[in-house]
């Protein structure tokens, strides 16, 4: 709890005094815990206990394993099993109906536990006097039993499960086991009695729908009978009719014929074909099948042979011969003419076949026109015939229904969806109070709450609180003259080569003096030896003196533009908006505060590559911003530092602080950066020797600069800040 710039001395929370406050009162503080633990002893040893049980029912289908339910009761035993389902089914638990019903088979009306307003106390009947409360005899019996039992009552889902779980409080061991089992048994009986209601009702519903289902049955087949016969569609199998039947018929039919009629017409042509060739008949496969002309074949060969037989021994002119010749001549004749009886009796059957082809075409003219007419009378009686079809499957549907319904309207053939898994038993200890709890509780309580007061009423009298310095933590920072040291404040030089305007550096710069032939007054030594040239110091006398543009110069390079992001880094933690510009040659600071060393920066910004909010980016580490040293060409921004002193002006717009960070820049640099006037310069020099110090204050003092903030020393550490040194 440090602060700057008051006139009172720091303050800080001593623990060590809180705690040994404590233990001073630590009798005190045993004898409250003592009593209060004492008094909730007894009380919850007065206190009536309570008794809880509880009955565990599953959520589960029953059906018999012989029934075969249909679709529309899989779907609504699915909907009782869903999380909906179960959750109904706790609703029916807590249902004042089934409370009641519980009430009167356990006639728990007549318990004094379950109706305590049938007997106010004096301070009930007065408070309803003064109208302050409602007479609670105004409202009938049940209805105060209902409540009282609903009060008691607990129904809740398992987690994760199906079981519901119905638990009840009382003051009787006995009754609070043996209403959850009749609250259970007494669920089960509504649900299996639900279920018969609803067969019951199916049932009477079916019975009507059914007798009506067979009226139209009946109706539909007729209708379907009659204009089956008034158009001659007589079935004669499941997809055809009379008239298609007799169609296909005559077309197999006139097939056939048309057949034969060809097979005896070239049959015929092969015979007369033969005969005007001359060709031998017995080439001819229905003449040779001829039996006529196989035995005047047999015949003729015979003649042949005894003629053959006879020419060897008798002349040509022998009787005998002449005889067989004639007989020989008279068989090939008749064989002529028998293949010509065949010939005749081909073109007859062909003739024949032509006719019958005839009568078969003139046939089947006449039946398609029929079968088309028998075409279109059948969508009529396709139509009757789906009617009759839908009534049928319907009136099966329905009576399958009231076959099932029937069957479970029995007792005991519909048990309900819902069986105990866990009955309640007697419980053997009280539900409340738990009297070790309660004890320990308070106990507890009374030790923490005396504590707290304890410490308490030392913070407010201030006996608790010591100043930061006895602590043993840093004293507060203020502004000291010596920071800044001004040539007008130093003493004569004696020697020409020394500086006009020297900062002192604590105790190194009293050191220094002598060296640098510098003469000071006592007062000034004693000054100079009690300065201090930290980070934190520098950034106290920038704070303090609302420093809107500082140009650090680092001799010493990285560690001393390290040493500068640390410096801005702290101001941003006081709560100062600080924008570094990073003019370094080694780009020290846009490695230590920028996320990448790629981004644009001051030198795409001097020339003129980027907009001017492109170029100003977040510390890493604080709420500080940094403006990077960019990518730009060097020699092409150069041609652009004029623009930097409108950059540092409209900066100062934005920010309480721009620090400039120049690197091991001299002061004709600076001068060129910011002039002489407006501009605080620091000197960022840790660890650099005294005589660089010296020589680098002699330069900016012969260059006009009167005032330089000397910082030599790092961050002090502080808890309260651990990433000060995260460079």
């Amino acid at each position: 709890m440090s602060g700057s710039g008051s006139a009172q001395q720091d303050v800080d929370i001593d623990l060590g005094g809180l705690f040994r406050a404590v233990w001073d009162r630590r009798v005190k503080v045993l004898l409250a815990t003592v009593a209060v633990a004492a008094l909730a002893f007894g009380a919850a040893k007065m206190i009536a206990p309570d008794y809880q049980s509880e009955t565990r029912v599953l959520i589960e289908s029953r059906e018999p394993e012989f029934s075969g339910p249909n679709q529309a009761s899989q779907a609504g035993a699915d909907r009782v099993f869903d999380e909906s389902g179960i959750l109904s089914q706790v609703q029916v638990l807590k249902s004042a109906d089934l409370i009641k019903q519980v009430a009167r088979n356990m006639k728990l009306y007549e318990l004094k536990e379950f109706d305590p307003s049938s007997a106010p106390s004096a301070l009930s009947d007065l408070l309803v006097m003064l109208g302050l409360k409602k007479n609670p005899l105004e409202m009938p019996p049940e209805e105060r039993v209902l409540k009282e039992f609903s009060d008691k009552l607990q129904v809740y889902q398992v987690e994760k499960s199906r079981v519901i779980a119905i638990g009840f409080t009382s003051k009787d061991r006995q009754l609070a086991a043996a209403v959850p089992n009749e609250m259970a048994k007494v669920f089960l009986a509504l649900q299996s009695g639900a279920k018969l209601d609803t067969n019951s009702e199916a049932t009477r519903w079916l019975e009507p729908e059914i007798a009506n289902l067979r009226e139209k049955v009946r109706d539909a087949e007729a209708k379907v009978a009659a204009y089956r016969a008034s158009s001659d569609l007589l079935p004669t199998g499941e997809t055809t009719n009379f008239a298609t039947r007799q169609l296909t018929d005559i077309s197999t039919e006139l097939t056939r014929v048309r057949g034969e009629r060809a097979n005896a017409e070239a049959r015929a042509a092969g015979v007369r074909s033969a005969l005007a060739s001359g060709r031998a008949p017995d080439t001819i496969a229905d003449v040779v099948g001829s039996q006529m002309i196989q035995r005047l074949k047999e015949t003729e060969a015979n003649l042949q042979a005894q003629v053959a037989d006879l020419s060897t021994t008798l002349l040509d002119g022998h009787p005998r011969l002449k005889a067989l010749k004639s007989q020989l001549e008279g068989i090939r004749g008749q064989i002529s003419s028998e293949t010509r009886k065949i010939l005749t009796s081909l073109e007859n059957e062909a003739k024949v076949g032509e006719l019958r082809e005839q009568q078969l075409t003139q046939q089947l003219n006449a039946l398609k026109a029929q079968s088309a007419r028998a075409g279109e009378e059948e969508v009529g009686l396709r139509a009757l015939e789906r009617e009759a079809t839908a009534q049928r499957q319907l009136l099966e549907t329905y009576l399958a229904r009231y076959r099932e319904a029937t069957s479970r309207t029995v007792e005991n053939a519909t048990p309900a969806d819902a069986r105990v898994i866990s009955s309640a038993v007697v419980p053997t200890g009280a539900s409340f109070p738990k009297v070790l709890p309660i004890t320990v509780v308070a106990a507890l309580a009374t030790f923490l709450l005396t504590c707290i007061g304890i410490m308490l009423g030392e913070l407010f009298s201030g006996r608790a609180l010591r100043p930061v310095a006895a602590t043993g933590e840093r004293a507060p920072v203020h502004p000291r003259p010596a920071l800044a040291a001004s040539v007008a404040d130093l003493p004569p030089v004696e020697m020409a080569q020394a500086s006009p305007a020297i900062a002192p550096a604590a105790d190194d710069a009293v050191d220094l003096l002598p060296a640098m032939d510098v003469s000071l007054a006592p007062d000034m030594e004693e000054e100079a030896a009690e300065a201090d040239f930290s980070i934190e110091a520098v950034a106290e006398h920038l704070r303090a003196t609302n420093v809107r543009v500082a140009i650090s110069v680092s001799p010493g390079g990285d560690e001393g533009s390290t040493a500068t992001v640390m410096l801005a880094r702290l101001l941003a933690e006081e709560e100062l908006k600080v924008v570094l510009i990073d003019l370094t040659g080694s780009a020290c600071p846009t490695r230590l505060m920028a996320r990448s060393q790629q981004l644009p920066g001051i030198t795409n910004l001097l020339a003129g590559e980027v907009p001017f909010t492109d170029t100003i980016h977040a510390d890493r580490f604080s709420d500080a911003h940094i403006i990077p040293q960019g990518d730009a060409d060097p020699r092409q921004a150069m041609r652009g530092i004029d623009r930097l002193k409108m950059i540092i002006d409209a900066l100062t717009n934005a920010y309480d602080l721009v620090l400039l960070e120049c690197g091991p820049a001299d002061e004709m640099a600076v001068e060129k950066i910011a002039g002489r006037d407006g501009a605080e310069i620091i000197l960022s020099a840790p660890s650099v020797s005294d005589e660089r110090i010296v020589e680098v204050l002699t330069g900016f003092g012969a260059a006009g600069y009167r005032d330089i903030v000397l910082m030599t020393g790092q961050v002090q550490s502080d808890p309260e800040y651990p990433d000060r040194d995260a460079a």
